[in-house]
């Protein structure tokens, strides 16, 4: 069995696409998924699978969640190994930061340096952008809430055709604990 963290996009926002997390975990449950918990009100949900196939499952819990709520909610299913590489991977100081001071943001392809080409870096210091797998990881050092260079790299233009959806560092270091193997620790910083 699999570990995977789902992470739905834009749900329990402002009373708006209200997805309660004991509905979540009871849907995941129904769908055959095992160790099933959820991590906030905003979409974390992590659970073990015989599947190997993050996409197919991403698209089953879209059905699933479209025909028990009555509206679409993109998601992103990763595994655990993946999250765990991704935050290794991070090029920002990741033990030194506070967790709302760094995010990274999940894509559900591969994403190139072109589609950010319009985008002076400098304009933006000190707030920085890098990319890597399939991820995007932005460092705010005043939060997200009043990053200018968020505001720009959420455009619908930079994530047309994409699914994104973006996690905070301690989200981030959550679901990494909540889906590594057992007698695994992550501390959060890059190893």
């Amino acid at each position: 069995m699999t570990m995977y963290a789902a992470l739905l996009r834009g749900i329990n926002v402002s009373g708006h696409k209200r997805v309660p997390m004991a509905e979540l975990r009871t849907l995941l449950t129904e769908l055959g998924h095992g160790d099933v918990r959820t991590h906030l009100q905003s979409g974390n949900a992590v659970f073990s699978s015989a599947s190997d196939d993050e996409n197919a499952l991403a698209a089953e819990l879209e059905q699933a969640i479209e025909k028990q709520f009555g509206f679409p909610v993109p998601c992103l299913v990763r595994d655990s190994a993946y999250l765990a590489a991704v935050a290794a991977a991070c090029p920002f100081p990741s033990a030194e930061l506070e967790g709302k001071q760094l995010h990274i943001t999940y894509y559900g392809q591969p994403v190139d340096a072109d589609r950010f080409a319009g985008i002076d870096p400098a304009a933006f210091l000190p707030e920085e952008f890098r990319l890597g797998d399939r991820a995007l990881y932005l460092y705010a050092p005043d939060g997200l809430g009043r990053s200018k260079l968020a505001e720009v790299l959420s455009r619908p233009a930079l994530t047309k055709g994409i699914t994104a959806t973006s996690r905070n560092w301690n989200t981030v270091v959550k679901l990494l604990e909540m889906t590594a193997p057992t007698g695994t620790a992550h501390d959060g910083a890059r190893t």
